[in-house]
């Protein structure tokens, strides 16, 4: 009798430990999710931009035609349109909005050969907007990054990876740079006409 009681007790702390791991998890999932959803806020505010720096620059910019059309180009990629809990959906999400990104750095870059651009009120202002929504998704970014981390760690450690698959959660992808980003930059190389 006292066998099936310590037994009792044992199983019932037991289960009492792994529902507490597993509503770590979820709570976890969810605020990666949720970061998620303030990078997408964001990259959507990038999106909506884009067309208007474009057609500002344009009047400038003779020379920056096929700049300008990859930069349409990888704005239609980077469409908000995609599944957040499909791992390899969601790269490619993270992956357009970086090149997107990217590219229009170098059109801000190569703005500077322009003077009557720069001194343009209209261009000036959209720059300087341009500039803060690249910070807030710099800032949401970094957000994400620490909620999938302390996701993926509770996923990857037992007994969370066994919990994780019988729930059916999955790790996230980091939104990460790309290699030409992480490395050293030559101004030259944007400062050509």
């Amino acid at each position: 009798m006292e066998f099936l009681i310590v037994l009792l007790i044992v199983s019932l702390v037991l289960s009492g430990f792994l529902y507490t791991w597993y509503i770590r998890i979820i709570g976890r999932r969810n605020q990666a999710l949720q970061a998620l959803s303030g990078i997408d806020v964001q990259l959507k505010q990038r999106w909506d931009l884009v067309p208007n720096i474009l057609k500002l620059a344009a009047r400038f910019m003779e020379h920056e035609k096929s700049l300008m059309s990859d930069i349409t180009a990888l704005r239609e990629n980077a469409a908000p349109s995609y599944n957040p809990k499909d791992t390899e959906s969601l790269k490619h999400h993270l992956a357009a909005s970086e090149a997107l990104g990217q590219r229009m750095g170098q059109l801000m870059i190569k703005a500077e050969n322009y003077p009557d651009m720069k001194s343009d009120q209209t261009m000036v202002q959209a720059m300087q907007t341009y500039n803060e929504v690249e910070a807030q998704i710099a800032a949401a970014r970094r957000f994400y990054n620490a909620s999938v981390t302390d996701l993926n760690n509770s996923v990857q450690i037992f007994p969370g990876n066994v919990l994780a698959k019988m729930a059916g959660i999955a790790e996230m992808p980091f939104y990460e740079t790309d290699q030409v980003s992480r490395g050293s930059v030559n101004v030259d190389d944007f400062m050509k006409p």
